[in-house]
């Protein structure tokens, strides 16, 4: 059973098809990033892997259950739990410290505040992060404001996390440390990662690179590094 499972997957914004029937299969535990020009319909398609937005026609099925039978309150616990998300520009709240940013999706889940804490210290320990549990993010850098959204993706342990450029906003040294966290969670956690991003490098050293041009796959490639 794969882990995500996308059929026949269209939509259109007015007259514009931006995916034009999108079959793909993602397993657990692994790696893939979705590449193409701008307009090929990569976000576009990651938000609808993400329930954040629905498809004209077809199926996403994700961890054996079927989105679009979800009502709105349903699919709303489904994304919390189930979906990590990281995007770009981080989106952490800049009034919380990391621990507390870390902690809201769990405390959204319903967790206790005590399972949650634990849950979160956990995770930016592995991120290198405990001494900078405490500070807010203006007193952090992009790379460990990254990490922290990272950790905040995780926390309720998802079956998948899904990244737009997550590195677009790093410098290369930020940027490799990042692309290597993704392995080394999917090598210790078994978490599975979708990834669109225009890094060629990032790109070639995941397990599959997804090419999507005019709302179409054009090629499945399995990495030749892995």
């Amino acid at each position: 059973m794969s882990m995500i499972q996308l059929r026949n997957i269209t939509k259109s914004f007015g007259s514009l098809q931006v995916l034009k029937g999108i079959d793909l299969d993602i397993q657990q535990g692994e790696v893939i990033s979705i590449v193409g020009p701008s307009g090929a319909g990569k976000t576009t398609l990651l938000q609808i892997m993400g329930t954040l937005d629905n498809a004209d026609s077809g199926s996403v099925v994700i961890n054996g259950t079927d989105v679009s039978q979800l009502s709105q309150k349903a699919l709303a616990r489904f994304r919390n739990r189930q979906i990590g998300f990281v995007f770009q520009f981080h989106q952490l709240l800049p009034e919380f410290t990391a621990l507390e940013n870390v902690m809201i999706p769990a405390l959204i889940a319903g967790r206790s505040r005590k399972e949650a804490r634990q849950r979160a210290e956990e995770l930016l320990t592995f991120m290198g992060l405990s001494e900078r549990a405490g500070h807010k993010p203006a007193e952090l850098s992009g790379g460990e404001k990254q990490r922290v959204a990272v950790a905040r993706a995780l926390v309720n342990k998802p079956a998948v996390v899904l990244a737009d450029e997550p590195s677009g906003s790093l410098d290369s040294a930020n940027k490799a440390e990042l692309h290597a966290l993704f392995f080394r969670l999917r090598d210790e956690m078994g978490q599975t990662f979708v990834i669109v991003t225009h890094d060629e490098q990032l790109a070639a050293t995941t397990d599959r690179t997804i090419h999507l041009r005019d709302g179409k796959i054009e090629n499945k490639e399995v990495s030749e590094e892995n």
